[in-house]
């Protein structure tokens, strides 16, 4: 469900992006914006800041696309680990929120479809996805928690589900160390044993 909705905002986001732009046509049309003012970003456009705008609003949204993807890539590598481990993910960046991988694609995709190309697709899409991500945790918060009990209840209760607490982000909590089973030391063939004489 989700996967699909991402992939009908990137489509709709990048097709507008190129030709005329939707969003400007009906702004002009409908809306009666000044139609000598026209900038190639929605933002500069409606804010008369010119190219000056639109590279102020490309540098943000493109330093939020990778600050969200760089979320959403540590999150995976977390969770990775953890169900190797086949252990609940509770620290790092989990120990923050207990989704971080969609609080990731909720940064990318506003910095991308909001701050540097706001679109009406986009803006209308956005909060779809945002609802369609918030429907899918919590279906997979009721799957882990039918397998965690209440580990998972009181994590739950203790993190929230998307956005820390104001100022958290620089206090990431340290990765648990969960002590590993000591693995028994079995000499093989392609171990060399040296002998002195």
């Amino acid at each position: 469900m989700s996967a699909g909705v991402v992939q009908a905002f990137i489509i709709a986001l990048y097709a507008e992006m190129h030709g005329f732009p939707l969003t400007l046509y009906v702004l002009v049309r409908f809306f009666g914006l000044d139609q000598t003012n026209l900038n190639a970003s929605l933002w500069s456009t409606l804010l008369n800041l010119g190219e000056t705008g639109m590279m102020i609003a490309m540098i943000l949204g493109y330093a939020l696309l990778f600050v969200g993807i760089g979320i959403f890539m540590a999150g995976w590598r977390e969770q990775h680990r953890a169900q190797k481990e086949k252990r609940l993910v509770t620290d790092r960046l989990y120990g923050l929120v207990r989704h971080p991988q969609y609080t990731g694609l909720f940064i990318a995709l506003f910095g991308e479809s909001i701050v540097h190309w706001p679109t009406i697709l986009s803006v209308v899409l956005f909060p779809i996805i945002v609802a369609a991500c918030y429907l899918l945790a919590r279906s997979e918060e009721r799957d882990v928690e039918k397998e965690r009990g209440d580990e998972c209840r009181a994590y739950g209760k203790r993190v929230p589900m998307f956005i820390p607490p104001w100022g958290q982000w620089s206090a990431i909590p340290p990765r648990e160390t969960i002590p590993r089973p000591e693995m028994p030391h079995h000499p093989g063939k392609s171990e060399m044993t040296i002998t002195t004489d």
